[in-house]
C-alpha cells in the first residue's frame, strides 16, 4: 500500500457498468415491538420497486443482510423472504452481515452477466435486547470475548488511544457529535434530529452524545447494470468501485488510531483517485468519524454525513447499506457528483468497505 505521499494506483474499471437506481428506508424507531421484521421491511420493498416500475418477478437476483444474534432464532432470513414473495422461486442469497456486503456480493453477480437487475435489502431490530451484550459476539472467542467488553467500552478505548495520541479531544468529538445531528434536521427518517445534548459519561470520553442510538430500521437499494439501468433511472449512481478489508480480530495488534484496511478499500476503489465532493461515513462514535477522516483522506471541502450519519440512526445491519443509499440519493437528485461511501463491521472499525460513486456528467 503507498504511503500517503505516493501517487495512488491506477484502479481497472470493471467490465460492466452497474448503478445503484432506487433507495428506500424506514422511519428509524427506538423501537417497533408492534412490529415483526417482515412487517417492518415490506413497505420498504414496496417503495423501492414502486421508482422503478419493476415487480419481484423483474428481479434478476436478490440478496438480504442481517444477523440471527440480533433476531435471537436461527436462519430468521428465511422468513423475511416472506416480504419478497419467493414463489416462484427466485435467484437469492443472504449474507450475515451489514446490507452493504450483500450490495457487494449483488454487484459481484451483476459483474458476471448472470442479472441485469439486483434487489438488497436489510433490517434489524436493536430494541429487544442489550445490543452492546449482542456485539460481544463479535469478539474472539478465546481471548476476549469471555470477559464480555462490550460495544460502547470498547469504543471508548478507542476513542481515548485518539486524545493520548492528540488527535482529538472531548470539545472535538461534541462538535462532530452536534454537526451530524444537526446535518439529520434535514432527515425525515433520521431517529435524532437537530441538537442533542452530549450528556452523561457511557463509558469514560464517550458521552452520550458521542454514541449512536439504539433503533430499529430497514432500507433497501435497487441495482442495474448497462443502459438497463438508464431505462430505469434518470440518474443513476453509477459504482465506479467498490472493496472492503478487514483488520486482525485481536485489538492488542492493531493501531486503534488508524484504520490501514478502511484506506486501502478506498485505494483498491479508485477513491484517490479525484476528489469526492460528498462522503457517507458509518460511523457509530463520534471518535470514529476521527480516524475514518484521517484514513480516507477527507478534508473540510468535502461534505461529511449530509443525511446525519450513524449517530442520527443506526438500525444494525442495515446502517451501512443505508450510507451507500444515501449517498446514491445525492447523486440522483443531483447534489452530488462523486460521493464516497462507506460500511463498517465489527469492533473499533475491524471491517470497512467503501464504495465510489458517480453521476453522468451534467
Amino acid at each position: 500500500m503507498p504511503t500517503s505521499g505516493a501517487a495512488p494506483r491506477s484502479v481497472p474499471r470493471p467490465l460492466r457498468d452497474i448503478a445503484v437506481v432506487a433507495f428506500a428506508q424506514t422511519d428509524h424507531l427506538r423501537t417497533s415491538d408492534e412490529l415483526s421484521e417482515v412487517e417492518m421491511l415490506m413497505p420498504v420493498l414496496h417503495r423501492v420497486l414502486a421508482q422503478t416500475g419493476l415487480r419481484t418477478g423483474d428481479i434478476g437476483f436478490t440478496c438480504s443482510g442481517s444477523s440471527d444474534y440480533l433476531a435471537g432464532r436461527a436462519f430468521s432470513f428465511t422468513m423475511a423472504l416472506d416480504g419478497v414473495g419467493a414463489w416462484p422461486p427466485i435467484s437469492e442469497s443472504h449474507v450475515e452481515m451489514d446490507g452493504a456486503w450483500a450490495l457487494y456480493e449483488a454487484w459481484t453477480k451483476l459483474l458476471t452477466g448472470d442479472a441485469d437487475t439486483a434487489l438488497v435489502y436489510a433490517y434489524g431490530k436493536s430494541s429487544p435486547g442489550s445490543v452492546r451484550d449482542v456485539l460481544t459476539r463479535q469478539l474472539d472467542p478465546y481471548y476476549l470475548a469471555p470477559l464480555w467488553p462490550d460495544s460502547v467500552a470498547l469504543a471508548a478505548l478507542q476513542a481515548q488511544a485518539l486524545i493520548d495520541a492528540g488527535d482529538t479531544d472531548e470539545p472535538a468529538l461534541a462538535a462532530v457529535a452536534s454537526r451530524n445531528r444537526a446535518s439529520a434536521a434535514g432527515n425525515p427518517h433520521a431517529q435524532l434530529r437537530g441538537p442533542v445534548p452530549q450528556g452523561d459519561y457511557v463509558v469514560r470520553p464517550l458521552r452520550i452524545g458521542d454514541c449512536p442510538p439504539v433503533g430499529d430500521g430497514a432500507a433497501a437499494v435497487v441495482l442495474a447494470a448497462g443502459e438497463r439501468a438508464r431505462d430505469l433511472c434518470e440518474r443513476p449512481a453509477w459504482i465506479r468501485g467498490i472493496d472492503h478489508r478487514v483488520e486482525a480480530h485481536g485489538l492488542g495488534v492493531r493501531d486503534l488510531t488508524d484504520s490501514p484496511s478502511a484506506r486501502l478499500a478506498a485505494e483498491r476503489a479508485g477513491a484517490f483517485e479525484r476528489p469526492v465532493d460528498t462522503a457517507e461515513l458509518h460511523a457509530p462514535f463520534s471518535s470514529q468519524e476521527v480516524v475514518l477522516r484521517k484514513a480516507l483522506r477527507l478534508d473540510d471541502r468535502v461534505h461529511v454525513n449530509p443525511s446525519g450519519g450513524a449517530l442520527a440512526a443506526h438500525p444494525i445491519m442495515a446502517a451501512g447499506l443505508i450510507r451507500i443509499g444515501e449517498a446514491a440519493e445525492r447523486i440522483r437528485r443531483g447534489d452530488s457528483d462523486r460521493a464516497l461511501a462507506h460500511a463498517t463491521s465489527g469492533p473499533c472499525l475491524q471491517q470497512n468497505l467503501v464504495a465510489v460513486l458517480e453521476g453522468d456528467p451534467r
